[in-house]
């Protein structure tokens, strides 16, 4: 996890001190890594109150409050921040869970500085017609038990054309999800069992993780995992 928030960082490819957007910050660990190893100023946003409560405990005990933030906000509504106030925005597989994403990357689009970087690290999908029924079936429990609408929209490439539509200039597409498997076969070992009891209870709604492990690693051929490069065109 912590190479890739490096990758991100790099990729930003910000000054120290560049206020970047985190759209989906979850307990904060992006953003701290971000404020730590590059210098940058993060805001997070994420509609969980109790992720937020942590996030901000966390950054506290760091002595990082001065350079991370955390706002209760939904992505697809980004209207408490001015046109153009950030440097740079990210989602890390967050942008899945969009009920609109024309919507959110409008937003996106909307506060980044004409220039400002946007990278996302988000899984495509493999289109449906060329999945065996079992994999088909996996995909459609892992989306709708894992609250991910988007990932039904997001065949191979679809990304970029939406970003691009959004008036954003695409400046790289990478696939690299052969350097995420082993970590993947991790999960999907650990969720092994839970997964397993789960079932047996008819409880499979109460272990959406371990399903996402052992699913994703079973039918690797339904989707991949990229990394996303753009910017807003001036």
């Amino acid at each position: 996890m912590r190479r890739m928030e490096h990758q991100l960082g790099r990729r930003l490819g910000l000054d120290a001190g560049s206020r970047v957007l985190d759209a989906g910050c979850g307990m904060g660990e992006v953003a701290r890594t971000l404020a730590t190893d590059f210098t940058l100023d993060v805001t997070g946003i994420d509609i969980l109150d109790f992720n937020l409560d942590e996030a901000r405990r966390r950054s506290e005990k760091s002595g990082l409050a001065d350079r991370t933030r955390f706002v209760e906000c939904d992505y697809h509504d980004l209207s408490q921040f001015a046109d153009g106030q950030f440097d740079g925005a990210y989602t890390m597989e967050t942008f899945v869970h969009a009920a609109d994403p024309e919507r959110v990357l409008a937003e996106f689009h909307r506060v980044l500085r004409p220039g400002g970087r946007l990278v996302m690290f988000e899984y495509s999908r493999t289109p449906e017609e060329l999945l065996d029924p079992a994999a088909r079936a996996a995909f459609d429990a892992v989306c709708e038990l894992g609250a991910m609408p988007t990932w039904h929209r997001l065949n191979h490439g679809d990304l970029e054309g939406l970003l691009e539509s959004a008036s954003f200039k695409v400046e790289a597409v990478e696939d690299v999800t052969a350097r995420m498997l082993p970590m993947l076969r991790a999960f999907a070992l650990l969720g092994r069992l839970p997964y397993a009891t789960a079932r047996r209870l008819g409880k499979t709604a109460k272990a959406v993780n371990a399903m996402s492990g052992v699913e994703m690693w079973k039918h690797q051929d339904a989707w991949r995992y990229n990394i996303y490069t753009a910017a807003k065109k001036a």
